[in-house]
């Protein structure tokens, strides 16, 4: 039997976001919080299941079946930025102010996080109303390598819909560019730097190519951009030789739009390459962490339905954004699963004074339930 609460469902969402708070869980360190997050579900009559993507790191899994229907996941990540150093007060502690709670990942994402959970056990107190399953993910590393959503999906997660319940409450996200961290490793031959006609300097070949990027035509997308950033380049010896440099590596980070691939966009990078008509040797790979772009028509019928329920609690239609950009790309890219990212009322992302509006998670919890209610009816 799942457990009942007496709360005002805003100070309930209060206190369990307060609660994820708490729990300092920058990428490495999400063990506790999300321990915190599966004893929730256990006082509430869940058994959750602990899926470890490295030591002490584990996602929390709750899956409901309820008889034939489809399956809606619900996911969102624990992990945090790490605290600015110009918080004006402990951003562990938090502080509300009225209707706003300011904390370290009240935004993103512990508040959607809660939304999740509240929802998830509405839904378990109210079987009749839907049919299908419900499985709620809490997943850790977002922030950095999304070895959770990963983890997730290698091991078989599949679903007919899914709502990252990120903040983002005034443009629900139906997309967002890829990111590929590409690196050209460049090899060219030494030489004593007083005669360096006999070497191939590696450095200087890496910047000739670099200097001929913008050749590259990037691709366009109606909504979402496409974009290339040179983050570094590296050569030679930290220490002072007299020596033309035989290695250098360039990253490039690399922004995708829809249509495009791994395979497309070294593609891209290897006919720069073959037009340089180089001495040096040039080596294309993909470091991680990867994310292919991803899209949602907002005519899938996943999108019709919150839009209605969106509408109908917060009294407006809602305005659609392309910024979705982290787990989204993996649910919906990866694992193929039709995707929504939309979550509570939040700012000051990656900032001191981070802040959740405490009436917006009750709120997405809200739709959330009947969202889940509309596109898993109960079998007749």
């Amino acid at each position: 039997m799942v457990g009942q609460s007496s709360f005002d469902p805003v100070e309930e969402a209060f206190a369990l976001t307060a609660a994820l708070v708490r729990e300092r869980s920058y990428p490495g360190e999400e063990g506790a919080v999300q321990h915190v997050v599966a004893n929730w579900f256990r006082s509430n009559g869940f058994e959750p299941v602990l899926q470890f993507s490295a030591p002490d790191r584990p996602n929390v899994l709750v899956s409901i079946e309820n008889g034939p229907g489809p399956t809606f996941l619900l996911n969102g990540h624990v992990d945090t930025v790490l605290a600015d150093s110009h918080w004006a007060h402990d951003p562990w502690l938090g502080q509300r102010e009225g209707d706003r709670f300011y904390g370290l990942g009240a935004c993103d994402m512990k508040s959607g996080v809660a939304a999740a959970m509240l929802a998830t056990r509405a839904l378990a107190r109210d079987v009749g109303s839907w049919g299908g399953t419900l499985i709620f993910t809490s997943v850790v590393d977002e922030e950095a390598y999304s070895i959770g959503a990963n983890t997730l999906i290698d091991d078989g997660l599949t679903a007919d819909y899914c709502v990252v319940t990120e903040s983002c409450w005034d443009w629900p996200c139906l997309g967002s560019f890829g990111k590929y961290l590409v690196r050209v490793d460049v090899a060219g031959h030494a030489a004593h730097a007083s005669w360096p006609e006999r070497g191939v300097n590696a450095a200087v070949e890496a910047a000739r190519f670099i200097a001929r990027l913008d050749q590259i035509a990037l691709p366009t997308h109606p909504k979402i951009r496409s974009s290339q950033c040179v983050l570094s380049s590296l050569s030679g010896s930290p220490q002072y030789v007299i020596t033309v440099p035989d290695e250098a590596t360039v990253l490039i980070n690399r922004h995708t739009i829809p249509g495009e691939s791994e395979a497309s966009v070294l593609a891209d990078y290897q006919c720069l390459i073959d037009t340089l008509d180089s001495p040096a040797t040039f080596t294309l790979s993909i470091d991680p962490p990867r994310y292919p772009s991803w899209e949602t028509s907002p005519d899938h019928p996943l999108i019709q339905k919150f839009a209605a329920r969106y509408e109908a609690v917060s009294g407006h239609a809602p305005k659609y954004g392309y910024t979705g950009y982290g787990d989204p790309n993996l649910f919906s890219s990866r694992a193929g699963i039709p995707t929504l990212m939309f979550g509570p009322l939040g700012g000051n992302f990656h900032e001191a004074g981070e802040w959740v509006d405490l009436p917006s998670i009750a709120a997405t919890s809200q739709i959330l339930v009947e969202l889940v209610r509309d596109m898993l009816p109960p079998a007749r």
